[in-house]
């Protein structure tokens, strides 16, 4: 949510930048946001005026009771701006109510450096790392190598939860839990605090922390109450920090949550094909960094090269795409995903994605900084570590070998109880 006082002395910049979205069906909100702002300045203005009045009329009551007056009239007028006031006060919350929804509905600042386009046919590459390479034999697709070896199971999954959801079996679910072990402990030695954090949120902290849009669409709400699962653990992890106000000598905070994630995909591609790549659950390491404005995007530097140094480590080639300004989501300045190679397809799939938000979370949460100099609200930025079932389709296609065997990437070989190799298992019926 942009400050209001922002788009009040910016209201052009805020209009480009709009403009740079497409989004020019917003152009009249940023009007409309004017004139509610001005309405409410004006009302609390009233309110500030009604309050002073009834100071200078208990003065007067006062004065005339030391004098012995009758003080009837000033009593009768006493008696009747409580209602005044409380009248006022139902207006302005009111009012206030309609101004943060207009906030809510324009686009966060995007970062200069975010370039103009349309849709994800616009993103750019930025850089490349490792070497694609495409076997001399024919590439089995991820779902064909786990049923090939035994080590996983579609059909049971979908009898069970229906489509989007998958058994891991043997050693394909020993290396999601050294994915696990591998990325988790990457990141504390970055000096990242682990967390395992609730799995629901309320209503509140999702709408602080991803778009209403995106909570139709991929959130899963509990019934009858005021929760949903979590579609990532960036939205507890943020969440934590709900209403507080934090010492300025505590930034910056560097938090890394392992959770199962779960989405409903309303409408996404590939949600009905068999296999791990788009599924209603799936685990994830998240990492996020609550910081200081001046130092947002040396931490979104840090935040992308951990999760190129995590594929790096795995020896998974990769490439980093800069979001155009179209293909950005309106709650961020700027995004980037990393993709990695996929030997089948011949191309890059994400697997993860790096956001920096501003402040636009902590105004929506209340997040603030007490420093001596006055309280501030910090940014928040979140990215990937791992998504493992992203990465186990990497790790699948990337590494199968001519026998229909996977080799286990060295850095995941420490966690894989002496396991160098996955063969094919022994079926369980």
């Amino acid at each position: 949510m942009l400050d209001i006082k922002f788009v009040r002395e910016n209201p052009d910049a805020v209009k480009e930048n709009i403009k740079k979205k497409f989004q020019d069906e917003k152009l009249s909100k940023v009007d409309e946001t004017l004139v509610v702002d001005e309405l409410h300045r004006k009302t609390l203005s009233e309110s500030q005026l009604l309050r002073s009045e009834r100071n200078k009329i208990s003065q007067q009551i006062n004065e005339a009771k030391k004098a012995g007056k009758d003080a009837s009239e000033f009593f009768k007028l006493a008696k009747e701006i409580p209602n005044k006031i409380k009248e006022k006060e139902a207006e302005i919350e009111k009012i206030k109510k309609k101004l943060d929804g207009l906030l809510y509905e324009l686009p966060n600042m995007l970062h200069e450096s975010v370039k103009p386009g349309k849709g994800d046919a616009e993103n750019t590459e930025s850089a490349r790392y490792g070497e694609p390479k495409t076997p001399s034999f024919d590439v089995k697709n991820h779902a064909e190598i786990i049923e090939a070896l035994g080590i996983g199971d579609f059909d049971a999954s979908s009898r069970v939860a229906g489509n989007g959801f998958y058994y891991l079996m043997g050693d394909l679910a020993l290396l999601n839990q050294a994915l696990i072990q591998f990325a988790t402990q990457f990141m504390v030695k970055q000096g990242y605090t682990l967390v395992e954090p609730p799995l629901m949120t309320n209503l509140r902290v999702l709408s602080g922390t991803t778009p209403l849009k995106e909570i139709e669409m991929q959130a899963y709400k509990i019934e009858n109450e005021d929760l949903y699962l979590i579609a990532t653990s960036e939205f507890p992890l943020i969440g934590m920090f709900i209403d507080q106000t934090i010492d300025h000598t505590k930034l910056p905070i560097r938090l890394c949550g392992f959770s199962p994630c779960f989405r409903k995909e309303i409408g996404a591609h590939g949600i009905d094909e068999k296999g791990i790549f788009r599924t209603h659950q799936f685990n994830k390491v998240e990492q996020i960094v609550i910081c200081n404005p001046e130092d947002t995007w040396k931490f979104y530097d840090e935040l992308l090269g951990n999760s190129i140094a995590l594929f790096k480590a795995l020896k998974l080639p990769v490439r980093v795409l800069d979001m155009c300004s179209g293909d950005t989501s309106d709650i961020k300045m700027k995004q980037a995903d990393v993709e990695a190679w996929s030997p089948r397809r011949k191309d890059y799939f994400e697997v993860c994605s790096c956001s920096n938000l501003g402040d636009n979370q902590a105004r929506l949460l209340n997040i603030k900084i007490k420093h001596h100099d006055g309280n501030y609200y910090p940014h928040t930025l979140n990215d990937t570590a791992i998504a493992t079932s992203r990465a186990l389709v990497a790790i699948l296609e990337n590494y199968q070998q001519e026998d229909g065997t996977v080799k286990v990437p060295d850095a995941l070989q420490p966690y894989m109880a002496g396991k160098k190799v996955i063969k094919a298992a022994k079926k369980i019926f």
